[in-house]
């Protein structure tokens, strides 16, 4: 395991530059693969991920392995200079493999099993599927695991979706006698199955949920949520056993995902879990740059939300991007390229939050099927490659990563927490009630996100299963599910000093999404000095105001609220803010509760950005937290500090001027010392460095 003061990857001092590289598909034009060593020395790429959908080559048919042409590969890349971070092959299986042994396919939820095809078309379950895998992954490690250009691992691609063959239903039973001890009267109460008459007699009754579109038992699907995850796991942990065992000194990753095209985490798994199983947290980053429905501040903000939840899982280690595209996706409704400059500042924006790595998904645009119009930096041209738009602004970019070295490694500590839950996630989503379509958990989470993104405040984006002793203020927004060790960590932050703020739609199921019957918001209830009675859904275009009758800055007389607003009541909070209409008019929507050494405070409505920006800008002087540069500085500049260094990015599609306090900075891109007044070019980053 790799210790988390190290910086990843220590056979290298440079950041990793490169990416995803499949030379199978070349096998029988070498001379494409002569010019892509040529072409990655030039670039400056010096990092490739190999053999990610390689086995059909590697294993053309059950027991026929053909590694030459890797080791002719590797063999290549290392006269070149350039690290491997080898794959294990069992996102896409052969078609051999599906036809002997079908039980490798995938069913669905309409119990229909699917056909050979695609990727990710697997059982987690399938012994012949996991015997497979453990045999090709042990072949690889032995093979491969001493050469001195193999950095570590890619495990698998994109781990994914659910299966629901006879196979899983077994396991699935399994694991729920294991979670409820063999007691079905215990499952049959933390599901409520007395509702529409769901009562199980028997374990065998039991399945996985049915696509109904509607299924009356929350606790079910949030099971079986929990199951898929542990699952997946467990099926990643059978494919690293070759590798802990025959190549221990090398870190094991797989590649996370975003939910796109609206920029949030990957929500099919909890990847909170899955972090624990790996050395080395990395994801795939694709967001829509240049979309019609946000700003680019917006959406960078939001990126950079995804970032701080990745790098926070793994307790602040840097992380790996380890697929972005560096022109554009064919998989988007529009499929737009960057603009130029946007790839850049982009990449910088993911080493600002943490990564220790650019890696693209792909090299080289493959010529056929579902990604030839996949950006890559070599495009589809026998010759000239290297004198496009793209490939220079990646030359571009390996230059510039020179010369921010020192940031490798580095940490980015917080004293802020926002909590992020993906079981909290399941559990809202699954909930019948509020306006449906517009819960909203993760962008209400990015919103408060952002009010700290502006200042350039670090910010962890952690679960309550993590540690919070350490921070000023922690924010629960919309803490649905309330589980049995929660209230005890909330209480003990706060009584020792801390600031936590929670939100309407906080404190009304437990783990097992049954209602607290003691009133909302459950054990959270002493803690922030209220209770809830009732909460009234705002149609579109429907509001209220919040009102704060004493001035506290730097908040204003009032703000707009929306969508939500709770009928909350006193019990030794104090109010600091009203709503101004409706039945509920002066009663509280802003409370704050004195406990012990430290304050909770309750937000009862969703309001709008300028609260958010207002009240945690209150919350932060409270705390002295203050931004790594003083001065002035638009919005949609944002500042992220990762060691001594400051990223000072402008997401901004014209330019952006900006007046510092001090002049003693050197930007370590050009090398120029930087003067007090700046003008930062539309999508123009600098990096700082104080010189004394």
């Amino acid at each position: 395991m790799i210790h988390k003061k190290m910086p990843i990857y220590t056979k290298t001092k440079e950041f990793l530059h490169g990416g995803d590289y499949s030379p199978d598909q070349w096998l029988d034009m070498p001379e494409v693969i002569t010019e892509d060593f040529r072409l990655m020395q030039l670039s400056g790429c010096q990092t490739f991920s190999v053999s990610i959908f390689g086995w059909s080559a590697l294993e053309p048919t059950e027991g026929n392995y053909q590694f030459e042409w890797l080791d002719s590969i590797i063999n290549g890349l290392e006269q070149i200079g350039a690290y491997v971070i080898l794959s294990t092959p069992s996102g896409a299986r052969p078609a051999w493999l599906s036809k002997k042994y079908p039980e490798v396919l995938r069913v669905g939820a309409n119990r229909q099993r699917n056909l050979h095809g695609k990727r990710h078309n697997h059982c987690f379950t399938s012994p012949f599927y996991r015997q497979k895998t453990k045999k090709i992954n042990h072949l690889l490690a032995e093979r491969y695991g001493e050469r001195d250009h193999i950095l570590g691992w890619h495990v698998s691609n994109e781990y994914s979706g659910d299966c629901h063959c006879d196979l899983c239903q077994d396991a699935f039973r399994l694991w729920l006698q294991k979670k409820y001890q063999h007691d079905l009267d215990r499952l049959n109460k933390a599901w409520w199955t007395p509702f529409w008459s769901h009562t199980f007699s028997d374990w065998s009754e039991i399945e996985s949920p049915a696509p109904h579109g509607e299924d009356s038992i929350h606790a079910h699907n949030l099971d079986w949520k929990r199951f898929v995850t542990d699952q997946t796991i467990d099926f990643y942990k059978n494919e690293i056993k070759p590798l802990r065992n025959i190549t221990p000194h090398l870190p094991v990753t797989t590649n996370f995902m975003g939910d796109y095209p609206h920029m949030g985490p990957f929500t099919g798994l909890d990847y909170n879990k899955f972090a624990e199983h790996v050395d080395i947290v990395s994801w795939d980053a694709y967001p829509a740059w240049h979309n019609n429905w946000q700003s680019t501040a917006d959406l960078a903000s939001d990126v950079a939300f995804v970032h701080d939840l990745y790098r926070s899982i793994k307790n602040g280690q840097p992380f790996l991007i380890l697929e972005n595209t560096p022109s554009l996706v064919n998989w988007h409704q529009v499929n737009k390229p960057k603009r130029p400059g946007m790839h850049l500042l982009s990449a910088l924006q993911s080493i600002a939050h943490g990564s220790d790595s650019v890696l693209y998904f792909q090299w080289r645009k493959s010529r056929g099927s579902f990604e030839k119009f996949h950006g890559a930096v070599v495009d589809h041209f026998q010759k000239g490659a290297d004198q496009t738009r793209v490939f220079q602004e990646i030359t571009k970019l390996s230059e510039t990563m020179k010369k921010i070295t020192p940031v490798k490694g580095r940490e980015k500590p917080a004293k802020v927490a926002i909590i992020y839950d993906w079981e909290n996630q399941w559990a809202i989503d699954d909930a019948a009630g509020l306006k449906m379509d517009k819960k909203e958990y993760i962008k209400t989470c990015q919103s408060i996100y952002k009010s700290f993104w502006k200042k350039g405040i670090s910010v962890d984006i952690i679960s309550l299963s993590k540690d919070i002793s350490q921070y000023n203020i922690v924010i629960a927004p919309m803490l649905y599910m309330i589980k049995a060790s929660y209230q005890e960590k909330i209480d003990c932050f706060v009584k020792n000093g801390g600031s936590f703020v929670s939100t309407y739609w906080s404190g009304i199921v437990d783990e097992n999404d049954l209602c607290f019957l003691d009133g909302f918001p459950g054990p959270l209830k002493d803690i922030l000095g209220i209770w809830v009675e009732e909460i009234d859904s705002l149609y579109d275009g429907e509001e209220n105001r919040v009102i704060f009758s004493n001035q506290i800055a730097p908040l204003k007389e009032s703000y707009r609220a929306f969508d939500y607003c709770e009928v909350i009541h006193l019990t030794t909070a104090q109010v600091l803010a009203v709503y101004e209409s409706d039945y509920y008019q002066a009663k509280p929507a802003v409370t704050m509760n004195e406990h012990g050494k430290g304050k909770a405070y309750y937000i009862a409505s969703r309001n709008e950005q300028s609260f958010q920006d207002d009240f945690f800008h209150y919350l932060m002087r409270e705390h002295d937290i203050t931004p790594p540069l003083k001065g002035i500085i638009p919005e949609v500049v944002s500042v992220q500090q990762r060691g001594e260094h400051l990223f000072v990015m402008n997401f901004n599609e014209d330019k952006s001027n900006l007046t510092l306090e001090e002049d003693s900075f050197i930007d370590c891109i050009s090398g120029n010392k930087v003067k007090r007044k700046i003008e930062l070019e539309p999508y123009e980053v600098i990096v700082l460095e104080k010189r004394i």
